[in-house]
């Protein structure tokens, strides 16, 4: 990387020929796969359910990875191509929002990634992590290359949360938050999200005296996750349905048109200047038991299953033991997320006393009284 400075604390960055040769092999070398292929994969990675949203996200990685190919391959004039598509997806917690970005752009397209909790980020000048050092993580992902991390995904979780004070709508938490953390990181984040040139800190210690080079955000698609509690409160009086709540043959009616109306989410606290730069709204729906339970026997059960075989164990668990799991998940609106934590304590249970002191054993999870027990059988 070639570096210039004009004063102490502002660099400029010049890519070299080799350097811009190496990222256009890079972007050449990105496999175009067909959006249904896509979907196809991620369900081959792991990812159950959530048919429509999978789709969304497949066909915007799609044009994305076409878009960078486009720009840097085949030297498409920018004023060309359609822009990038900024996305929100919606859900309750535990249904695969940010499962989804990190299969399908860390694993399937290997592309620099990064997912990060916007709620622990503040407005310039305050304690906390700066906005714009979002940008520098997403450089350490790219591994330092400036024009990789210019073709990067960021994803920009528990995005709701920064809903300002002044929200109507009713939250866990509300009323906890100061506006440097509201309508002040909101301001911060339009001009990253919008597609301009970012002065990014380039240590992560960030410092206004602190290294800084250039970062075109025109390529980098954000993705904001939340689960924007409240919201159904805050429409179910409105006149006309809003896709939260109306159903129509189990698909949500007038969602591409109704959730993208910017008051609503004035309303529930957001700077319409921000939510208008989301072209594209997925909704996301609760995971159904027969969904929970394929994630549980297929993605969370195995990874113990292996760990117990490495100790020397087989280990069992009982259908009434699954089915407590995912009821217990489905009742506490935990989604996916609380597959793990319904089974980890039974287990942990048992690991401490058997690990690295009992072998050629079974040990059993099952249900009993409400909840689960471990029984430890030695094997003939």
């Amino acid at each position: 990387m070639n570096y210039s400075s004009e004063d102490d604390n502002q660099d400029y960055y010049d890519p070299s020929e080799r350097e811009r040769e190496s990222f256009r092999e890079f972007i050449h070398s990105l496999p175009l796969i067909s959006p249904p292929e896509i979907a196809d994969r991620l369900e081959q990675l792991g990812y159950k359910g959530q048919e429509e949203p999978r789709r969304a996200l497949s066909l915007m990685a799609y044009r994305h990875v076409r878009r960078l190919k486009r720009l840097h391959v085949n030297n498409d004039n920018r004023r060309q191509l359609p822009p990038k598509q900024n996305t929100l997806m919606v859900g309750p917690t535990g249904c695969g929002k940010t499962f989804l970005v990190e299969l399908l752009f860390q694993q399937v397209f290997q592309l620099p990634t990064v997912l990060v909790d916007i709620t622990s980020f503040t407005e310039s000048g305050y304690i906390g992590d700066d906005v714009n050092t979002i940008l520098t993580r997403l450089v350490f992902a790219a591994e330092g290359n400036l024009l990789m991390a210019s073709a990067g995904i960021v994803c920009l979780d528990e995005f709701d949360k920064l809903a300002s004070s002044t929200s109507n709508s009713r939250f866990a938490g509300e009323g906890t938050t100061k506006d440097v953390s509201g309508y002040g990181v909101q301001r911060e984040l339009l001009k990253i999200v919008e597609g301009t040139d970012i002065m990014v800190p380039m240590d992560y210690g960030y410092s206004a005296y602190g290294q800084r080079a250039p970062l075109s955000t025109r390529d980098i698609p954000f993705i904001a996750c939340g689960t924007f509690s409240g919201m159904d409160e805050l429409v179910k009086n409105e006149s006309k349905s809003i896709g939260f709540c109306s159903k129509d043959g189990g698909r949500d009616v007038g969602q591409s048109t109704v959730l993208e109306e910017i008051e609503v989410f004035q309303r529930y606290g957001f700077l319409p200047e921000l939510m208008g730069r989301f072209a594209r709204i997925v909704r996301f729906q609760p995971l159904p038991v027969e969904t929970l339970r394929r994630i549980l026997l297929d993605n969370v059960l195995p990874q113990f299953v292996r760990e117990f075989k490495v100790e020397g164990l087989h280990l069992t668990v009982t259908e009434a033991a699954i089915s407590h799991i995912v009821e217990r998940s489905l009742k506490r609106g935990t989604g996916a997320r609380g597959l793990h934590s319904g089974l980890i304590a039974a287990i942990e249970h048992t690991a401490f006393d058997t690990f690295q002191r009992v072998t050629n054993a079974e040990v059993v999870i099952d249900a009993a009284n409400g909840g689960l027990k471990s029984d430890i059988r030695k094997r003939a």
